[in-house]
């Protein structure tokens, strides 16, 4: 008899598969709601188990009202308490939510009363409401005695903040598709437009040099070129316009950041390659982004001046806080200055005379930033090397030698400051 084989073997074909994924999201949905109740005092006797309602405010789909019972909601309590609760007050079945309660301290010492299921482990997780009128809160939220001598009661008024919390959930799937969406690219076609300068209907002279630009480009990016270009009071000259109060590499950057959206290089556009002419060039076009109401070129100007604060320019810079209400590098220049380390080399600086001059009250400022920071005045120091902040010893006599800062240079850029409200001061960091 012949033998059958039986192959038992695996097969030599691969088994394709594939993995999938996919991930549950549970998070909430958050809203707040004031509520002011006022009359308080009228509003006792209403009973127990009776309430005033806010109105209703909707919170992820859901409308929710605060119920504030001042006889309390329990008749064992009898009316000894107030009672406080958030109620569901709209169709809904087994809404889970998280709540907070806030009764407002207003004496201004925010010593609030909080009851908050936010920011803490709930061993039972979030409240559900079942129906429509459930509700969460206190039946003893606060004695009444207590309440009515408090800080809470003022004027015959509570005030009571709420927020609540509704919790979602849903299931996020792979995409079926990935297509890049490439970066936005509008910054480079109006920088090639003012490069190229195709179309330009007006120009610039500024100490000489001429600038072309776009009417409706400038008006459009800044309220003060519209109110110049399109304005009842729009200049007569509409084809060359003169600017008298910005230096011609100013001009050059502002124009720059209108059409690119962002700074060009500082070190290429002075000429010297040094963080003490890029600081020098952010000083003068800061000023210039306020003239022609340039928000986001104002902060950027701020943002890098804050981070090149140095001895030599920090009492300009100051300054220029000073007069452009530039509120954060105000504080950084001022503790700067302060510091025990830096505070007599600054004073040595011109730029330290130009701001006794231009800005006299904010030494008081700076006195008060370094008896903060040394717990003694300066000012009223026995110590016979002392300097007080007019650049004088103890004894009056002058300190300042003259701090050297560099050489003239073909490429430096003017020190022309214009601050807000007309006036120009002029000062000297490149003589």
């Amino acid at each position: 008899m012949g033998r059958v084989n039986t192959d038992t073997g695996k097969s030599n074909s691969s088994i394709t598969s594939s993995m999938t994924s996919s991930t549950s999201v549970t998070e909430t949905v958050n809203g707040e709601h004031d509520f002011k109740i006022s009359g308080y005092s009228l509003s006792k006797g209403i009973g127990i188990g009776k309430y005033i309602a806010s109105d209703t405010f909707n919170v992820g789909g859901y409308s929710w009202a605060i119920y504030f019972y001042p006889d309390g909601k329990s008749l064992e309590d009898n009316a000894g308490y107030v009672s406080l609760f958030i109620a569901l007050a709209s169709d809904g079945s087994d809404v889970r939510a998280l709540f907070e309660l806030t009764l407002i301290d207003q004496s201004g010492k925010e010593r609030h009363k909080v009851h908050s299921h936010f920011g803490r482990a709930l061993e039972s997780g979030p409240y559900t409401l079942k129906y429509r009128g459930s509700m969460w809160g206190y039946k003893r939220f606060f004695k009444r005695s207590a309440l009515e001598t408090s800080d809470y009661l003022k004027d015959d008024c509570l005030q009571v903040h709420c927020c609540v919390g509704v919790v979602k959930s849903h299931t996020e799937g792979p995409k079926s598709y990935s297509i890049r969406v490439p970066p936005s690219d509008i910054g480079l076609q109006f920088g090639q437009l003012l490069e190229c300068g195709k179309g330009t209907d007006v120009s610039f002279d500024v100490n000489g040099e001429t600038f072309a630009a776009h009417k409706l480009v400038l008006a459009a990016r800044s309220p003060v070129f519209r109110a110049q270009l399109f304005g009842p009071m729009k200049d007569q000259n509409i084809q060359c316009i003169k600017v008298e109060d910005i230096e011609a590499p100013v001009f050059k950057a502002l124009l720059h950041f209108i059409y690119w959206d962002k700074l060009p290089d500082m070190e290429e556009l002075t000429g010297l390659g040094t963080k003490w002419a890029s600081t020098l060039m952010s000083q003068h076009l800061l000023a210039a982004a306020d003239q022609y109401g340039l928000e986001r070129l104002l902060t950027l100007c701020e943002s890098n001046l804050c981070e090149d604060v140095a001895i030599n320019t920090v009492a300009t810079t100051l300054a220029l806080a000073e007069q452009h209400h530039c509120l954060q590098l105000k504080s950084v220049c001022l503790k700067f200055v302060a510091m025990p380390e830096n505070l007599r080399a600054v004073m040595q600086t011109d730029g330290y005379e130009y701001l006794k001059e231009s800005c006299p009250q904010i030494l008081t400022e700076l006195l008060e930033q370094v008896a903060r920071i040394s717990q003694h005045s300066l000012a009223t120091c026995s110590n016979p090397n002392a300097i007080i902040l007019d650049g004088s010893d103890a004894h009056g006599r002058r300190v300042k030698p003259r701090l050297f800062l560099a050489p003239s240079t073909k490429n430096s850029v003017g020190v022309s400051i214009n601050a807000r409200g007309g006036k120009s001061d002029r000062f000297s960091d490149l003589e």
